[in-house]
């Protein structure tokens, strides 16, 4: 992105230091051993193998075989906890036909965006009269577009702490590295368990975790870089989307993508065996960790996957930071506290306050 002209070089250090302070917080050892080795395209660790250059990323969700189901895989924690992960633990046919009964693009964009713009309209105009949760703001949203997505009738508010719990819980299954051990009634299975009881299909669970925690992850972190970096005079209905598409570029809400091999094959030259464990990392491949921007079109796309492994929530995560950009613009919100979620599964904000800025 290229920073607006109120934007500062001393603005845009600001951003970018808030933003990395949050992932080293969220899981220290595993994202300091990310940056120390970012610089190996792919770099074999045992049996896994760390992907940090955005070709051999592309590569490996689009030309390598890939077990869905295999431990340690989002699509087997789902298998596993779930019996059906819809979209996670499917393949081939299955897996295309579901994608397109599931049709999150434009069609859900139309269906749900008077949803959330309601919240917005409700919620966001407290900022002329005081602060603004951000985080409670996100997960309220996410519970409300979830629970429409689902036909969910909980609370959006319940709704959404479940989801976050299950994915909290289950983060363990997804990330190398240690972990704190899991409280009595706090196990993955509980979580999912409690998570279930609420949808009206067992299968929805890994949807429902999947569209709440990327957007209570994404949102408030894409906010405080556009507050830091002062963007807010170059918001408007023209410049909204590409913004929206770009501070998710910088933030990469989910950076890693944890998948397995089904067969032996060679990736970026380096040789893969049947079971290695990839750890796909999207912020790398989309070039969020560099200073400038890429010239590369693709790496945008990069923190979505791509090909038959891209995310059907794309097309709806731009659109909703792009309406609650719209909303926050008049008032020229500048953060006001920050802490990250150290607890979370995907890095973010425990709290992110707001407060009414001047112009």
């Amino acid at each position: 992105m290229t920073p607006p002209p109120a934007a500062s070089l001393a603005s845009c250090r600001r951003a970018r230091r808030r933003d990395r302070t949050v992932y080293l917080r969220s899981h220290p050892l595993l994202f300091a051993l990310l940056c120390a080795t970012r610089h190996r395209p792919v770099l074999r660790l045992g049996r896994t193998l760390l992907v940090h250059h955005p070709d051999a990323y592309r590569e490996a969700l689009t030309r390598l075989p890939l077990a869905r189901t295999a431990p340690g895989t989002t699509g087997g924690t789902a298998a596993r906890l779930t019996g059906a992960g819809l979209l996670f633990d499917q393949d081939g046919d299955e897996h295309r036909t579901a994608r397109r009964t599931l049709d999150l693009g434009t069609t859900a964009v139309r269906r749900l965006r008077p949803h959330w713009r309601a919240l917005l309209a409700e919620r966001v105009p407290a900022l002329a009269h005081g602060p603004l949760e951000l985080v409670d703001l996100a997960t309220e949203l996410a519970g409300t577009v979830t629970a429409e997505l689902t036909g969910c009738t909980a609370p959006p508010r319940q709704l959404a702490h479940a989801a976050r719990q299950a994915a909290a819980a289950t983060a363990r299954d997804h990330l190398p590295g240690p972990h704190r051990p899991a409280r009595p009634g706090r196990t993955a299975a509980d979580a999912v368990a409690r998570l279930t009881a609420l949808l009206p299909d067992p299968g929805q669970a890994m949807l429902a975790v999947a569209a709440v925690n990327t957007t209570v992850a994404a949102l408030p972190r894409a906010v405080a870089w556009c507050a830091d970096t002062r963007a807010w005079p170059a918001v408007d209905e023209d410049s909204a989307p590409a913004l929206a598409a770009e501070l998710l570029r910088l933030t990469a809400p989910s950076p890693l993508l944890p998948r397995a091999a089904a067969a032996d094959a060679v990736l970026a030259g380096h040789p893969v065996r049947a079971g290695d464990r990839l750890i796909l990392v999207a912020r790398h491949a989309a070039h969020a960790h560099r200073r400038t921007a890429p010239t590369d079109p693709a790496a945008t796309q990069a923190v979505f996957g791509t090909g038959p492994h891209a995310c059907p929530g794309a097309a709806l995560a731009r659109a909703q930071l792009a309406d609650l950009l719209l909303a926050l613009a008049p008032h020229h919100p500048h953060v006001l506290h920050s802490r990250a979620d150290r607890r979370a599964a995907l890095p973010g904000y425990a709290h992110l306050t707001l407060r009414r800025g001047t112009r």
